[in-house]
């Protein structure tokens, strides 16, 4: 079922709308991200507990939003090859 061209098609088309989304929204929520990166670099437990625990995929895509922000925000974060990404929600974990 997965590999049928019309799944694949909406996946592909998932996956742009993510990446413009998070495109879109990178230089406002930057910050966020920043503050995340920095927290991870320096071990801040206590800072890492502030962020949001939302998790987009097995391919890194982190949010690094405050929690409970999902009211006002979309997810934002980064995939694995450092791109921005957004989303809405719970997401598939195999793109």
């Amino acid at each position: 079922m997965l590999s049928d061209p019309e799944v694949q098609e909406a996946r592909a088309q998932v996956e742009a709308a993510g990446t413009e989304f998070g495109r879109e929204l990178c230089a406002r929520l930057q910050p966020f991200q920043d503050r995340y990166d920095q927290a991870v670099a320096e071990g801040d437990a206590d800072g890492l507990a502030e962020v949001c625990a939302g998790r987009h995929g097995r391919w890194g895509r982190i949010c690094g939003l405050d929690d409970g922000h999902e009211m006002e925000e979309p997810h934002s974060g980064r995939t694995g090859e450092g791109r921005p990404v957004a989303w809405v929600g719970s997401a598939p974990d195999d793109w």
